[in-house]
């Protein structure tokens, strides 16, 4: 066994110090381009991100109560009432998920520019739109005379 070793050790003694062919057709291929083909292969492409959008946690569509539901519908309109006067305030909403069932919850902050109710969204001077349909909560301080009264 041994020797079979040693006699594969100079099994290329008579070609070793030949010199290197150089193509006169192609040109070498670059460096970068040679590591590359040594490179390991993924099979699994996308795998693990298939993986991790499986594992991403999104939340429920909430169900709100009728109370909860007049209550922003007052809001609502009297938004509107006020909405010249582009009031300040912060919008609770849902934003469902564009992959997958569910969604999660999102806050928008700002003055108002427009109450839609044609188009049942929200517009606040960012450009921002929240649809009526998805808010679950709203705060501000224009709301706090409509508290009183309520």
């Amino acid at each position: 066994m041994g020797e079979g070793i040693l006699k594969n050790d100079h099994c290329y003694d008579d070609i070793i110090d030949l010199p290197h062919h150089v193509s006169k057709l192609h040109t070498p291929m670059p460096v970068a381009d040679r590591a590359a083909q040594f490179m390991p292969f993924a099979a699994l492409t996308g795998f693990g991100d298939a993986i991790e959008e499986t594992g991403r946690l999104t939340a429920e569509r909430p169900e709100l109560e009728e109370d909860v539901i007049e209550e922003l519908d007052g809001k609502l309109q009297y938004l509107r009432e006020r909405a010249k006067e582009h009031p300040e305030i912060s919008i609770t909403y849902f934003r469902p998920d564009a992959r997958k069932a569910g969604g999660a919850y999102a806050t928008a902050a700002g003055r108002i520019r427009k109450v839609d109710f044609y188009e049942r969204v929200l517009v606040l001077e960012d450009g921002t739109e929240v649809p009526m349909q998805a808010v679950v909560g709203m705060e501000g301080e224009v709301f706090s005379d409509l508290e009183e009264l309520g």
